[in-house]
């Protein structure tokens, strides 16, 4: 029997997940359904799920779908939590356990995810049908953990106002230290964004291990880590997208102090890199010392890319979740052609431009769409 945190925490959430994303569930739900002609609709998903429990590209390509539409989840519900006619729960919710409010959470994410819950479980049931054990075990497990890791960032964001004012062990011991501009985002995240970050590490090292498990005849082989790299990138976009919200809301002031934009721009990736510092060590301990540099400067030219985005039309999470989704396919595509030497340059390029061009046409608009 659910417990009435869960009955109000479902039509709150889940119900209003679906209210504001009626419009775009129904126009991919006439893509997965309508363009395709009707003799052939069983065929054709029946063919589409037997690809994702077969084929390891095409479960990346949907695990990357899906995990846009968990981020954006993600997104809804904590720009909720924070909206004045929700503080109640603040109130109310804290009162129970830690695990108690898990549990809660983890209807209401499963309820968000029923769509895609639904298509995985029937994409393993054809997987099993046809014999096929390790691709349906990943998506389960996948599953699985973006409905815990999900309760968990939940549970955190509800109950860290209780000790909002208390500060990590990190920026207590570094009050005197000197500070330089793009470690301030660092320090952000150690403070306010554990759990995001250490999330994105655990999802990191389950791609990079699963992507290497799977291609473990072609380890070597640089689309095979290209790949994983990409993966690992998108990976990223929480702590992307919440980067840029930092530098809007907490560092405006930056735009009225006498520094260069190629300057910034180079503290940006002194951010990304602090942030791939995990990563790195792997890349560096994994592969020939060129190699490894290659992979790490595609992975930073990736992430400037995705960053760059957000100055050209905002913060506005609707359209940086399609433009991410349309990204990885084209970079996933110029991977596979071993172009990893015109990705980078190529990359730092349009990120620049859109850096440049961009950073001083401020609008002040923070989308909670």
């Amino acid at each position: 029997m659910q417990q009435p945190l869960t009955k109000v925490l479902l039509k709150i959430f889940a119900g209003g997940f679906y209210q504001v994303h009626a419009a775009i569930l129904l126009v991919v739900f006439f893509i997965m359904i309508g363009a395709v002609p009707g003799n052939m609709l069983v065929t054709y998903h029946k063919s589409l799920m037997l690809a994702m429990t077969s084929s390891p590209v095409m479960l990346a390509l949907a695990i990357g779908c899906w995990f846009v539409y968990i981020f954006k989840s993600w997104h809804y519900v904590g720009s909720q939590l924070f909206a004045p006619d929700k503080q109640f729960l603040f109130y109310s919710s804290t009162a129970l356990s830690s695990s108690e409010q898990r549990k809660s959470w983890y209807y209401v994410q499963a309820a968000i995810l029923a769509p895609v819950i639904i298509y995985a479980l029937l994409a393993v049931g054809v997987g099993l049908a046809h014999h096929f054990y390790i691709l349906p075990a990943v998506i389960l497990l996948f599953l699985t953990v973006m409905i815990w890791c999900s309760a968990l960032i939940y549970v955190r964001t509800m109950n860290g106002l209780i000790d909002g004012s208390k500060q990590s062990l990190l920026l207590r011991w570094s009050s005197k230290w000197r500070k330089p501009y793009f470690s301030l985002y660092v320090y952000h995240v150690f403070d306010n964004k554990k759990v995001p970050y250490f999330i994105t590490k655990g999802l990191s090292w389950l791609i990079i291990s699963g992507v290497f498990y799977l291609f473990a005849d072609v380890s070597t082989d640089t689309r095979v880590a290209g790949i994983a790299i990409l993966a690992v990138i998108t990976a990223h976009v929480v702590l992307i997208f919440e980067e840029r919200r930092f530098e809007e809301t907490k560092l405006s002031f930056a735009r009225n102090l006498p520094i260069s934009r190629l300057r910034l721009f180079l503290n940006f990736a002194g951010v990304y890199f602090f942030l791939l510092l995990p990563e790195s060590v792997w890349l560096f301990s994994k592969f020939h010392p060129l190699m490894a540099l290659e992979l790490l400067l595609t992975g930073l030219s990736i992430a400037l890319l995705f960053h760059s985005l957000l100055y050209w039309f905002g913060l506005n999470m609707d359209r940086y979740l399609q433009w991410i989704l349309g990204l990885f396919i084209v970079l996933f595509w110029i991977i596979m052609f071993r172009l990893l030497w015109v990705l980078i340059p190529l990359n730092l390029m349009i990120a620049y431009l859109l850096f440049y061009n961009n950073y001083y046409r401020y609008e002040g608009m923070v989308s909670d769409k």
